[in-house]
């Protein structure tokens, strides 16, 4: 069995402010070391559940995170962006048997915590068919079309809910809440053995079945920060500007929103 699995830092378990996610910073180690044993709590449980193959792609910031030395035989690591539209998820492809998000977030312009976006600080909310969009649905989603399943992810609650239908086989592992700026962040004691115990449960499903019936076509709607990068995106082929902030943009094929959503929030 080969198993991807992608993975963030800002719905780690320890993690509250967008500085301490950043290179340079006091409490930056602390998240890297957490956001490690996060990756190996879901490499045992996967191992444990029958993967003899596993790629992790480091899917923040740099994405020069984690340490290569600590991964376990059989695992290959990805760092650093290709460029290529999937992104945070880049690296997947028809080989794989199932797909896992680790240290996700909620979507921009959402609740539940306080470093909530989606791509970067410049984007207020991305809807897609009108449903506010994170991460972890443009990235699962890339994991569909290369007919991956997406069965396991860890984050916020608020992910962790909003994101429970989107995959007939999820299994969700919530970390911390949110209220506000305020984090409520549970015991790393109680958040590892979960993530290692639902990962191989997530994978000793029948995964059959396990694909979600991705929309026939996609309306996608992105409100910028500020008006100026929406008059600099409207000029991209097949972006339209809706008002001030906001341009918009669609497609029959999921792979073009994500080719358009990564050229026009640069």
């Amino acid at each position: 069995m080969k198993i991807f699995i992608s993975v963030d830092m800002e719905g780690l378990t320890t993690t509250t402010t967008f500085p301490e996610t950043e290179p340079g910073n006091a409490a930056y180690p602390l998240h890297v070391k957490q956001m490690e044993n996060e990756v190996l709590a879901a490499i045992e449980g996967a191992k444990a559940a029958g993967a003899t193959e596993i790629v992790v792609r480091d899917a923040h910031n740099t994405a020069t995170n984690m340490d290569p030395t600590i991964m376990p035989s059989g695992v290959t690591l990805l760092r650093r962006w290709s460029g290529h539209p999937y992104s945070m998820a880049y690296g997947i492809d028809k080989s794989f048997d199932a797909a896992m998000f680790i240290g996700y977030h909620s979507a921009a312009g959402r609740l539940g915590n306080p470093m909530s976006h989606t791509l970067n600080g410049n984007i207020a909310t991305l809807t897609i068919n009108g449903v506010l969009t994170s991460e972890f649905l443009l990235y699962s989603y890339a994991c569909a079309l290369e007919g991956v399943p997406t069965v396991f992810l860890s984050g916020d609650k608020t992910l962790c809910e909003d994101s429970q239908n989107m995959h007939p086989k999820l299994v969700t592992c919530a970390v911390k809440d949110g209220i506000g700026p305020l984090t409520i962040n549970y015991s790393t004691k109680d958040t590892l053995p979960k993530i290692r115990d639902l990962s191989e449960k997530a994978l000793k499903q029948n995964l059959a079945d396990a694909l979600p019936k991705l929309p026939r076509y996609f309306e996608a709607e992105l409100r910028f920060k500020q008006h100026w990068m929406a008059e600099k995106a409207m000029w991209f082929p097949g972006v339209e500007r809706k008002s001030d902030e906001v341009v918009t943009y669609s497609s029959d094929s999921f792979f073009e929103i994500l080719r358009t959503t990564n050229w026009i929030i640069r």
